[in-house]
């Protein structure tokens, strides 16, 4: 009972504030983002080391290599985070914009006006930076926030959120503006989204197990973040340099985002010319590859080892087609032709990011057209689908849903909208 009245405390502060935050100024509002990003830079230090402590906990707990990626700040990833968050200040206001504007039969003027969410609460995992994002996000679009962050990094979450807090109410923002749920004790999370009234909406980003648990238990509208099983399909007509840059970019680059390829699909005419040198790659890199009866013949054939204690690639599951590894390993497909490519993806990816390298153009627009997806790619990595690349500036998730808001959503997202009208004494008949 103490749990659940300190959250419903802090949600009951978000709620007062939130009432203030939507009259604010876009001047004050940016204003606070810019003094919330000089205090991330002038308190770097403190964040890194609480975020050392975070990481070495983590260590100590055996966690893998691409959490630790996820969990690790250093001056640079604090800087970075300040960087978002101005450039969060630089785009246009969100709030305000009239979607509809007429004058009715009675002559009555309608307007149809962005106006915040409320109160927005965010439980995430591994992240800290999401901290950050989240808290700017909020500020820009004129909602309260509420922060819940993993246990791995509880240290620096509860560093950065308590410095963000205090930079906004120094620039002029309403306390509990910016609030975080600092235990670890995970039923903090079910009081949480249990507040209705209180919470306006709720938005779980992390792994699969958080998001299901959330979407099935939340007594509050939840905009769903999805894992990201992501597929790059190499048409019979792609030009094999592209498709193995490509595939080592969505693939290598990072293993512990959810925009990373997982699964390679071939046109199995191109497979003995366009695999050997992209399965070489993945070997030089230490990606494990799980590859079909087909591709692992072509691995064989290409050289690398199928056997033994540390084999380059083995065959896969039907697990595997469905699988966020998260880390150095790849599923491997030969399919036969572009409908069953599409058929694939459509099948086992999570509607996330999906991308085609092909020269066919007719091809391309059938991969496009019919590949259900929050994002989908024609000859380009999967690793762009992210806010800051699509100049939305610093994102709040990747929604894989169809409702409100898909793919990379930050300020405007968390907008609804109410219809304003102004008359002259107009009574209905």
């Amino acid at each position: 009972m103490i749990l659940e009245e300190e959250v419903r405390e802090l949600a009951r502060l978000a709620k007062a504030a939130s009432v203030k935050l939507a009259v604010t100024s876009e001047g004050e509002r940016n204003g606070a983002l810019v003094a919330m990003a000089k205090a991330l830079r002038d308190e770097a230090a403190v964040i890194v080391a609480a975020n050392g402590e975070d990481m070495a906990a983590a260590r100590e707990a055996g966690t893998s290599e691409a959490l630790l990626d996820r969990l690790m700040l250093d001056e640079s990833r604090v800087n970075a985070m300040a960087d978002a968050l101005e450039d969060v200040a630089a785009l246009p206001d969100p709030l305000g914009v009239v979607s509809l504007e007429s004058t009715l039969y009675n002559g009555i003027g309608l307007r149809r006006v962005s106006v915040p969410l409320g109160v927005v609460a965010m439980v995430y995992e591994a992240r800290p930076n999401v901290t950050a994002d989240a808290a700017g996000v909020c500020v820009k679009s004129g909602n309260a926030c509420i922060l819940r962050g993993g246990s791995l990094a509880a240290r620096s979450n509860e560093v950065i959120a308590d410095v963000l807090a205090a930079a906004a109410v120094k620039a002029g923002l309403p306390e509990g503006s910016i609030c975080a749920v600092t235990t670890t004790d995970r039923a903090a999370t079910d009081v949480l989204m249990g507040l209705h009234g209180l919470v306006d909406v709720l938005i779980p980003r992390g792994g699969a197990g958080l998001i299901r648990h959330c979407v099935e238990h939340a007594k509050v509208p939840v905009i769903e973040t999805g894992t990201g099983n992501c597929h790059v399909y190499v048409h019979a007509s792609a030009d094999p340099e592209m498709a193995r840059a490509i595939i080592k970019n969505a693939k290598c680059r990072r293993y512990g985002v959810c925009n990373a390829a997982e699964t390679l699909l071939v046109d199995d005419a191109a497979a003995d010319a366009v695999l050997p040198p992209i399965l070489q790659d993945m070997q030089e890199a230490g990606v494990l590859v799980h590859a079909d009866a087909r591709a692992l013949a072509v691995a064989e054939a290409a050289g690398l080892a199928t056997a033994g204690e540390n084999p380059d690639a083995v065959l896969a599951t039907e697990d595997d087609w469905a699988t966020e590894y998260l880390g150095p390993e790849l599923a491997v497909a030969c399919v036969e032709g572009l409908q069953a490519a599409i058929d694939h993806v459509n099948r086992y990816g999570t509607k996330h990011s999906e991308a085609i390298v092909a020269a066919d153009e007719e091809a391309i627009e059938a991969f496009l057209a019919q590949v259900d997806a929050a994002a989908v790619y024609a000859n380009a990595s999967t690793a762009f689908t992210d806010g800051g690349q699509f100049g939305l500036g610093a994102e709040i998730g990747i929604s894989t849903q169809k409702i409100h808001a898909r793919g990379p959503f930050a300020a405007d997202a968390l907008t609804s909208y109410k219809y304003v009208l102004r008359g002259a004494g107009q009574v209905r008949a």
